[in-house]
């Protein structure tokens, strides 16, 4: 879509999106004040189902999520696992749009959000343990002399430490690039191919595919700053 806008108006992909972004932005802090501003304050659920409400249900089941994988701190990263997870989920829905490229089929999106969720493990591991935190890399205290810990098989442990540790970065950027790209891709073939009924079938599909990718990503990045929090002796 945003490529369409660039060639009929010359003025480049990124501003149309930009401009999309924050469109959407704007239009949903107006739709969330109003909802505050009303006679409830926006504390009375919707009857029925309703966009708030699915959305609520998100949010309630990423808290039960946060408080297992993450503790009593769970509060402190919620945001950044929230952000995650909402960006990467609507982000595939809206490439199960015709003519509207999903952002996390796009390689750049995928790295870009894997190495923030590394990146943020990292931080979150020094911040609230020191520099203690990179006795995760050298292994388990064999002996002690005096207080000296001693750890004889730190280089083996921080070698194979540290691939583990950027691995993270590879499998949670292929996995979530792989599977929504083929997903679309899938849904843009039988589109050509059957334009009706059948794309219907793959695109709901689809709709399953792109909850569990989310959701997975944020499940990992959760796990992995559980891991970071965990004082290592």
């Amino acid at each position: 879509m945003f490529h369409w806008a660039e060639h009929a108006t010359g003025i480049h992909w990124l501003y149309w999106s930009a401009l999309f972004s924050a469109t959407l932005i704007v239009v949903t802090g107006v739709v969330v004040r109003r909802s505050l501003a009303g006679a409830n304050g926006g504390v009375i659920p919707d009857e029925g189902f309703s966009l708030r409400n699915g959305i609520e249900m998100l949010v309630d089941m990423l808290v039960g999520l946060a408080r297992e994988n993450m503790g009593p701190k769970w509060r402190t990263y919620f945001p950044l696992i929230g952000t995650i997870f909402f960006f990467i989920l609507f982000s595939n829905w809206f490439g199960l749009v015709p003519g509207i490229d999903g952002a996390t089929s796009d390689a750049n999106t995928t790295w870009a959000w894997a190495i923030i969720s590394f990146a943020a493990h990292q931080y979150v591991g020094i911040k609230e343990n020191g520099w203690h935190y990179l006795y995760h890399f050298m292994g388990p205290v064999l002996f002690k002399i005096g207080s000296w810990e001693i750890r004889p098989l730190a280089p083996l442990y921080a070698v194979i430490e540290v691939i583990g540790h950027l691995s993270r970065v590879f499998t949670l950027a292929v996995r979530l690039l792989a599977n929504m790209f083929a997903d679309h891709t899938v849904v843009g073939v039988w589109l050509m191919l059957v334009p009706v009924v059948v794309p219907a079938i793959f695109m709901g599909l689809g709709v399953l595919i792109a909850f569990l990718q989310a959701y997975v990503f944020a499940m990992l990045s959760m796990i992995y700053i559980g891991l970071a929090l965990e004082e290592e002796h």
